[in-house]
């Protein structure tokens, strides 16, 4: 099959034989060269024994007058490496402000390569944003106050959104030719995977759950080379690429850097249990709770439309033109009561549901059994 890597640029895929490869030309050429690094070894890792504490650095990028002291206020057990992207003279800063996060990012990691942490969480510098999990309320710190450390070392990386959308199962097609303004880099991926992953073929699809921020284990940053991250680094600093456009492209490149695949969508209910122990029960008992939670998001827009027509009426009625030629509807009368009562209900049944999912978290053997990991009696979470 062909392979696009351009906007229209097609070439033949070369297939192997004994001595080489066959080229779109029908002629065997031998390798040119050796990769340009060996695959990293991408292994499971061990968690340590049940009570065992681990050492934890939280990356941020921060500009001109962001609000970082929220790290040490709230969660006091990470040791913050705030970036400082606009200020040379700045103890911890990237060489230059380009790539969004992602020079911050590999900066980190560069500078501390020989002393890292047991896991390191990688986030943007503002505690409350809508890409934080709802579940959380938003809120960066409820997420790693519940981080479960031994799911990260298990896993070596970990996404810290488990809510798919944006971003899973199926998000960017590298090299397509049609430009879908909410996926600019799609269309720029294609010529730059060649740039940062020069061994590797383009991928179909890369997909995983946005918005660049996630948690790795020491172990696995250590399995790939220091200079490889310094080469992602150069890429990032020479591209002539927008700084929003190669800041956007690297969104969807973690995930491949350190795990090798291309596609990492874990299931919500298995991330939000074995990661944060909060624990459904299972997929349908968490699809329920999701049902519940956007059947009380419905009711609560349906509930600021009547009063927004309530509003209406009451302004003409005050400035004098309510009438017969008024084309304001009429809200039901009772309406706003009646919503407000289905959604306090709603939301006594979605916090029972999230308070049992808690209580059940706290049981290792319930978050193995949910996450389907085997367990033995004395095993942590």
């Amino acid at each position: 099959m062909p392979q696009v890597v351009g906007l229209g640029d097609l070439v033949a895929t070369p297939y192997p034989t004994a001595s080489g490869y066959v080229n779109g030309s029908g002629v065997v050429d031998k390798p040119s060269r050796e990769p340009y690094a060996p695959r990293p070894h991408y292994a499971p890792g061990v968690p340590k024994p049940p009570g065992s504490t681990y050492t934890k650095t939280l990356v941020v990028p921060q500009a001109g007058e962001e609000d970082t002291e929220w790290i040490k206020l709230e969660i006091p057990e990470w040791q913050p490496a705030v970036y400082v992207v606009d200020d040379l003279s700045a103890p911890l800063h990237p060489p230059k402000n380009k790539g969004h996060e992602v020079i911050v990012y590999l900066s980190y990691i560069i500078d501390h390569y020989d002393k890292l942490p047991d896991i390191i969480a990688f986030m943007h510098s503002h505690q409350f944003a809508w890409h934080n999990d709802e579940i959380f309320n938003g809120n960066a710190a409820e997420m790693l106050q519940r981080l479960n450390p031994a799911r990260v070392v298990r896993q070596g990386f970990m996404n810290l959104r488990c809510t798919w959308a944006p971003g899973c199962p199926d998000w960017l097609h590298p090299g397509t030719l049609e430009e879908d303004e909410h996926k600019q880099e799609e269309t720029m991926l294609a010529r730059s995977w060649g740039e940062i992953f020069p061994d590797d073929p383009i991928p179909d699809v890369l997909a995983q759950p946005c918005c660049a921020q996630f948690v790795v284990s020491r172990e696995r940053i250590l399995a790939i080379p220091k200079a490889r991250f310094v080469y992602y680094r150069d890429w990032i600093l020479r591209t002539e690429l927008s700084d929003y456009i190669s800041g956007r492209i690297w969104e969807y490149l973690w995930h491949v850097v350190f795990t090798g695949e291309n596609v990492v969508c874990p299931k919500e209910h298995i991330c939000y249990c074995d990661g944060y122990g909060i624990c459904f029960g299972g997929e349908e008992e968490y699809d329920e709770f999701r049902r519940l939670r956007s059947e009380k998001g419905e009711l609560e827009e349906d509930l600021k439309f009547w009063r927004g027509e309530a509003e209406a009426i009451e302004i003409e009625r005050l400035v004098g033109t309510l009438g017969e030629q008024s084309h304001i509807s009429v809200p039901d009368p009772g309406r706003d009561t009646e919503l407000e009562q289905l959604i306090l209900e709603k939301e006594r049944t979605i916090d029972d549901m999230l308070r049992n999912a808690t209580k059940r978290g706290e049981d290792p053997r319930a978050r193995a059994l949910e996450a389907g990991r085997l367990w033995k009696e004395g095993d942590g979470f």
